[in-house]
């Protein structure tokens, strides 16, 4: 069966959702330990919360880039993730969804969560063919994130570790047997709404492109 170009997929409970971030220590750590984002953490800015934990390992270089060496894994409820789905605007214009790019940008600015469709990654943290959820959180729904939603706060940055001590072993077995089930999310159709672009119907053999012409930089 041909993956879904565009699917939600997390580690889900009948209650709750997992989400992933990745902070400096000095707000990951008082995270984890008090099972909520303490007052460093600014509500006022939009943050990016991810069901995928490959996708993460992509952003954070296995937690190791700067300002991102812990991982939390944050349970939050399925009624704040779906309100978070029902209230959000693609973050990029698309000709096939929205009228016209004025309609865009009126959603856009009205929105208090912006979603992202990126490539998911394998465990070596290559493009696979379809793609993974990014959900961005600003205004009311950041600061519902952090004081309404927010059922459980894990470091889970030993287990990023462990995961690409294997993988750099190239014992990928291993590391896939640790990694986080994820699941498909079950949600209605109308919960994505317009923020889920229709899947591309699989191709029937290559396609001919003209050339492309080099963009020259700026």
């Amino acid at each position: 069966m041909r993956q879904p170009q565009h699917e939600v997929r997390a580690v889900h409970t009948a209650s709750t959702v997992t989400v992933y971030q990745a902070y400096a220590p000095e707000i990951g750590l008082p995270a984890a330990r008090e099972g909520r984002f303490p007052a460093a953490w600014k509500r006022d800015r939009m943050t990016w919360i991810k069901p995928s934990f490959l996708w993460m390992m992509y952003r954070c270089g296995w937690a190791a880039k700067e300002g991102q060496e812990t991982v939390l894994a944050v349970e939050i409820s399925r009624e704040g993730f779906e309100w978070a789905l029902r209230h959000a605007c693609l973050s990029s214009y698309r000709p096939g969804v929205h009228p016209d790019r004025a309609t865009w940008q009126r959603e856009l600015k009205r929105s208090p969560t912006r979603v992202q469709w990126d490539p998911e990654r394998d465990l070596r943290l290559r493009p696979l063919p379809y793609r993974s959820l990014q959900l961005g959180l600003s205004g009311e729904a950041a600061r519902r994130y952090a004081d309404e939603w927010t059922v459980g706060i894990r470091d889970v940055t030993p287990l990023a570790h462990e995961i690409h001590g294997f993988v750099r072993a190239g014992d990928l077995g291993s590391a896939r047997d640790l990694l986080p089930r994820e699941q498909p999310y079950p949600a209605a159709e109308e919960l994505l709404g317009t923020v889920r672009p229709p899947d591309a119907p699989p191709s029937r053999g290559p396609a001919v492109r003209p050339p492309v012409r080099p963009v020259p930089e700026r």
